[in-house]
């Protein structure tokens, strides 16, 4: 598997990410038979997430705590809870941080990153063909799951973030808005790491999604995704439907595993920031926290 590089956005410099689980998913996305079957198997039937999703909430879990925050360097200080009072592996990767660790980009206009994590943005959707893979098409309509949606927004722009087991799992509203039920659609649970989606980038539209209608009072609207990934069966959602929603209030949380958000515009609804237009058109993805601005509406 090839070293992935990341554009941080805090220290302004490129990096090596380091990837949890990289040795099996090197292996998983080889091209010999054996490696292929596998991946049939592992993702595209449940069992081996429910089965590893069950084992990360016993309390035995509870043990890899400390080593996997050591490893990847994770803020102890952050959190809401000590590290003593997890009770699983699961508990901890659901965490809450305390309110003060991610700050708020608070103008009006302004839209925040959803989540921690790393991010591409995409000025024109029609144009997304060929941005992982060349001759490899992005189908909104099969995405979306909804004609009328996939003709209103195929002008429009497009955020994606990728969430690594690393990073805090609760994702949370952009702006302020009155969302819609979630409509969950149903699928597999592919990796989404960059491995698995530059060899094909309809796996976000055969993944587990979760589909939310966000409307603010200038009468924008976006369409907010959230996109399951290998051992993540669960997304949870802890908001509340059709009552407003403050910029970064909880909208929910991701369950043990990797995982995406999506955020989709209409055409002309919003100006995404320069830096992130800059890394984005040399494909490759801005580290960035929940509570940073990543765009302003234009209206």
């Amino acid at each position: 598997m090839k070293d992935l590089f990341i554009f941080n956005r805090k220290t302004k410099t490129e990096e090596k990410e380091e990837i949890y689980g990289k040795i099996f998913l090197s292996f998983l996305y080889k091209k010999n038979i054996f490696s292929k079957v596998l991946s049939f198997v592992i993702c595209k039937f449940l069992f081996f997430s429910k089965l590893y999703g069950f084992f990360m909430k016993t309390s035995w879990s509870q043990r890899k705590i400390k080593p996997f925050i050591e490893k990847f360097n994770i803020k102890e200080e952050e959190f809401e809870k000590s590290i003593e009072e997890f009770s699983s592996f699961n508990d901890f990767f659901i965490r809450k941080l305390k309110e003060d660790s991610r700050p708020i980009y608070y103008e009006d206009k302004a839209l925040i990153f959803p989540a921690d994590g790393r991010y591409l943005a995409i000025d024109n959707i029609e144009e997304v063909d060929g941005f992982y893979v060349k001759g490899e098409k992005f189908r909104l309509e099969q995405f979306l799951q909804s004609k009328e949606l996939a003709e209103e927004y195929k002008k429009g722009s497009m955020l994606i973030g990728r969430l690594a087991p690393v990073d805090y799992h609760r994702f949370h509203f952009p702006f302020d808005c009155v969302p819609s039920e979630s409509k969950c659609i149903n699928g597999y649970l592919f990796s989404v790491n960059p491995l698995a989606v530059v060899k094909n980038i309809n796996i976000f539209a055969e993944n587990k999604r979760v589909i939310t209608v966000l409307e603010d009072e200038n009468i924008n609207k976006v369409i907010y995704v959230e996109i399951g990934a290998t051992n993540v069966g669960s997304i949870k959602q802890t908001y509340h439907p059709n009552n407003l929603q403050r910029k970064g209030d909880e909208k929910g949380y991701f369950e043990l595993g990797g995982s995406s958000v999506i955020l989709i515009f209409k055409e002309g609804e919003i100006e995404f920031c320069e830096d992130l237009l800059q890394t984005s058109s040399r494909k490759i993805e801005m580290k960035a926290q929940m509570g940073d601005r990543f765009a302003t509406f234009l209206r």
